[in-house]
């Protein structure tokens, strides 16, 4: 299979639906309607970069919501997985389950440490489903979180949605 190219600002975010951890389908192109979409792979539930990513975005999360965003992680790991890890440590946003790797695909996520784990890129989605940013780095995990709330503040400021650009 031939190696797919990581999307990029500019880029449109792909239609994927993935299961949730609560058992439903969920289609990201949906959400980032509704709101900014800050969109995290990671590589596995309970490993210590993850629980610290995962516990960060927690930390920050109404951060997030406040400037209007909403965050979505995303891994290989099944919806059972993704359903103990969230409530050992009160995540209040979405997990995906994505076993099959269509999604890492879809959106150019290559593995790191010689291939050997999944790679960690945050992406953020405007609501009109561009990516605006995207951000890969398997151990700066506190950055991500940095990062991606920075710019969801920034288009909060900007009033970057489809609503206030007919205005």
């Amino acid at each position: 299979m031939a190696k797919t190219k990581q999307l990029k600002q500019g880029d449109a975010l792909p239609d994927i639906t993935l299961m949730g951890a609560e058992g439903q389908p969920v289609r990201l192109r949906e959400l980032a309607g509704e709101k900014v979409l800050v969109v995290y792979f990671y590589p596995r539930d309970d490993s210590p970069g993850c629980t610290a990513q995962a516990c960060s975005l927690r930390d920050q999360y109404e951060d997030f919501v406040a400037a209007g965003a909403e965050v979505v992680g995303i891994s290989a790991d099944s919806a059972e997985s993704h359903a103990g890890f969230a409530a050992r440590h009160r995540l209040p946003f979405k997990l995906l389950s994505d076993p099959s790797g269509q999604a890492r695909e879809a959106f150019g996520v290559s593995s790191s440490f010689l291939g050997l784990l999944p790679g960690r890129v945050t992406f953020v989605v405007d609501r009109s489903g561009i990516i605006r940013d995207s951000f890969e780095s398997q151990i700066r995990v506190g950055e991500h979180v940095r990062r991606a709330l920075e710019l969801v503040r920034a288009l909060a400021r900007d009033g970057a949605s489809p609503a206030s650009a007919a205005t």
